[in-house]
Formats: C-alpha cells, structure tokens, sequence
C-alpha cells in the first residue's frame, strides 16, 4: 500500500513524499479513505502509529476543495486536551498543508488572548483549540462556529472524560448539526463508546490493533523498590545505564519539582513540565529535551497526551498512574513509528492495586526484576490477572519470585482528586481558579491547557 493509492492530492502527496513517509500506517491507510468518503469515523490504534497524520491529511484535503473562509469563522475544528498535543497537532497540519492555500491556528489557555484574537479575524480553515480557552474566544466574540464543517476530537477517550464532558457539552451546542465528526485515541473505554454515540452519527469504527494494547516493539518491565527510594534507584539507573533523554512521569506536580531538585543534586540536568508551570515555562523545557539540551524531563500526565519525539529510547513511570489507560498513553512516548523502547515503572507495595489494574488493561504480567541493594523490604504482591511473559521466556510456572538484578541491564504521592468518570470534587469557576480546576488531573484542560 502507498499514499499513491489513498486518494490524497498531489499537494499533500509532495508534503508527504518530503517528511520521508514512503508507506501509510495500519490506521492511516483505513481512516484516510473513510474520511474522505465523508464518513464519520471513530478510529483507535496504538500511540506512535500515526492518528495526527491519519485524520490531518484528509481534513486538509477536504477543505482545498472550498472557497475561502469567511472573518472570524473556522471550517474545521479540532480539539485537544492538552496545550503540548494542541502545538503538535498544529505543526502537523502546517508540515502537511504547507503547499496548499490554507489558513490554520492554534489556541489554548496560558498565554495572552489578545493575539489570538487577532490570528482569528481573517478567519482560519483549520482552528486547533483546547476547550476552555475555545470557549473564552466564543464569549468575546472572537469566533464564529456557523461553518464548522469538521469536528475532530483527539485523544477522543480524555476528551470525553468526565473533567471535560461539560465543556465538551457547551461547545457541541454551538456547533452545526450536519457535520463530519472524527474521534481518535489509543484507548476507548466501554463508558467512553457509551458517551460517544450522543456526537457521532454512525460511525466507521477502525480497531487496527487490540484495545488498550500496547506496541510489542516496547519493553516493559517492573522494578520492585520501597517508596522511599525510588529517587535514589532512578538516580541510580540514569547514571549507571548512562541514560540520555528519558521522559519520566510523576503522579503530581509537587512530586515532579521535587524530583528535579534532587537530580539536580547528583548532577543530573532535569526539568519538570506540568499544569503549574507557565506557557513560556513549559515550551522552554519540552523544547530542550527535544534538542537533548536536557537530560531528564519529568512531566505528569499532562506530556502523555503532547510529547512526540524521535528514538526516544526509555520511559519511566516514578509513580504508576490511578487511571491504567493513562499507562498506555505514558509508554506510547517511546517504540514510535517501529522504532524500540523500553517503559520502566518503579513499583512500591502501595501501588500493588494499579500494577494489577494495569496488566489486566493491556492482558499480559509485566516482568518484574529486583536491582541489587535496592531490593524491597515491603514486597510488592503478584497480580493475579494477566499473562505472564515470564513464563513464555521458559521460566517455570508458579515461580513468582522477581529475579534480581545487579544494575546491569543495558538499556510523597498526592492522590487524583477525582475517579476517571466520578465528578471532580469541589466548585468551578469560568475563570478556572478554584480548587476543583487546580485539582483536576494533570491532563485535564482547564487549568492545564
């Protein structure tokens, strides 16, 4: 299968052909027709496997073939959690559209309005937001959403996730009845296909791999360790395996400035990204750990959904998320485009319950192996749910005892305010400055995006 094949433009066939893309992805090859087709498609493929391309290519297609938009009107929406996912899906509808007459622009919370105002009076084709700060610019009257044509919700199961449902809600009120609706995301939950039938009309369902699975091509593997010394063991294995560029993901944001200041100590050049940081803040670190000016980023869950870099080699999750779907999303950041990788998560006793939510999402028992001098006083218990990959390496079965390890392998927890489909606790505000927005989930958008 080539793009050849696929019905794109020879615009969009030159851009393609100059990103050095020979071949479309499992999920690209059969969304791209069905969009095209005029379909509405509710598409789930593993993270790295190409969705932004998926669902950008045919969009931008789409509206070549239209006359121009009109002041402060958008013909295409696309909605993002996060402002780092918001960015990425931008620069890809710039790096794909660049030879077509296209007007596109990014907006999302945490930087001044005003010059997105002005970005938005020409009238763009393509406008990719994050739902508070879209609803900011519709109240002033910054944009108009009569000639909405395509809506596209990405990361489709955060999007529709109990801390975003009721701005979701607001803004498909405003929205075109007769529209071509676009769901994407590595994961959809039962609740989330339940949620997704009230804005979406029969869709094309695309399943390129197993829900909630993973890509084979990343390792996974446990380390048992107490809780408090999980920063000296990670301070251990960057300096021991010699690592270089590792995305490591924290369950809050104290945990995550915390972090960076005892790596700091040993020498180790980190940076922390998070809903607390600042725009400027948060593009200047996401910027230097993609130019390898920085070796460790550490980042809650806010980076899974927004951090897209090449060969980036290890990941590793500090703390093991409430939410297991938020795991996929996590490791997702390596194995990208068949490239390896390797997701390490420093497990205490206390996370036995999230370890155990987690193998039984993605159906298989994550190896566990102990590091020499760090072995755990509180032993972390056996899952009792999943497949274990041990025993398909030839280990007996029944022998649940980690193996040890000596180093050489080459290659305090504030809990989430709210369950992924209760509702959050506390009150709101349009302003987004109360303690029910602070404490949503790093990924959640309103004080985030």
């Amino acid at each position: 299968m080539t793009f050849e094949k696929l019905g794109l433009s020879e615009e969009l066939l030159r851009s393609v052909r100059e990103t050095g893309y020979t071949s479309p992805t499992p999920i690209q090859a059969q969304a791209i027709p069905a969009i095209l087709e005029g379909n509405d498609v509710m598409a789930a493929a593993q993270t790295g496997t190409g969705k932004t391309a998926g669902f950008t290519l045919p969009l931008l297609q789409l509206l070549n073939e239209k006359p121009p938009v009109k002041n402060n009107r958008a013909r295409a929406l696309v909605l993002t959690p996060t402002r780092e996912l918001a960015a990425q899906v931008q620069e890809s509808v710039f790096t794909y559209g660049k030879h077509l007459s296209l007007r596109s622009a990014v907006v999302f919370g945490g930087v001044k309005i005003n010059p997105q105002m002005m970005k938005l009076r020409r009238g763009v084709d393509v406008l990719v937001a994050t739902p508070g700060r879209l609803l900011d610019l519709f109240q002033q009257r910054a944009i108009n959403f009569n000639d909405i044509e395509i809506l596209v919700l990405d990361e489709a199961d955060r999007m529709l996730d109990m801390g975003f449902i009721h701005d979701i809600k607001k803004i498909m009120a405003l929205l075109p009845k007769q529209r071509q609706t676009l769901m994407f995301s590595a994961t959809f939950s039962p609740e989330i296909r339940q949620l997704a039938k009230g804005i979406i009309n029969n869709p094309v369902e695309i399943d390129v791999a197993p829900r909630n699975s993973t890509v084979e091509t990343i390792s996974q593997i446990v380390y048992p360790v107490d809780k408090a010394r999980k920063t000296d063991l990670l301070s251990h294995l960057i300096r021991k395996e010699n690592w270089y560029q590792v995305l490591v993901f924290s369950r809050t944001k104290h945990g995550a400035d915390k972090m960076v200041k005892r790596l700091s100590r040993d020498n180790i050049h980190a940076a922390a990204i998070h809903g607390n940081k600042s725009q400027a803040q948060r593009t200047k670190a996401l910027d230097g750990f993609k130019k390898n000016k920085i070796q460790i980023l550490v980042a809650t869950d806010i980076a899974a959904r927004g951090i897209d870099i090449d060969q980036l080699s290890h990941v590793v999750n500090f703390d093991l998320p409430n939410v297991p779907e938020d795991y996929v999303h996590r490791i997702g950041r390596t194995g990208r485009a068949g490239a390896s990788g390797q997701a390490i998560s420093l497990v205490s006793a206390d996370e036995a319950k999230q370890l155990q939510d987690i193998e039984r999402l993605i159906k298989r028992k994550i190896e566990r192996e102990e590091i020499e001098t760090f072995e755990p006083q509180h032993i972390v218990p056996e899952s009792v749910s999943g497949k274990s990959s041990r025993n398909k390496q030839g280990a007996k079965p029944g022998n649940n005892k980690p193996r040890q390890h000596n180093g050489k392998r080459n290659g305090s927890s504030e809990q989430n305010p709210r369950s992924r489909y209760g509702k959050p606790t506390g009150s709101s505000n349009r302003n987004g400055n109360s303690g029910n927005r602070q404490q949503r989930s790093a990924a959640a958008e309103r004080p985030a995006v």
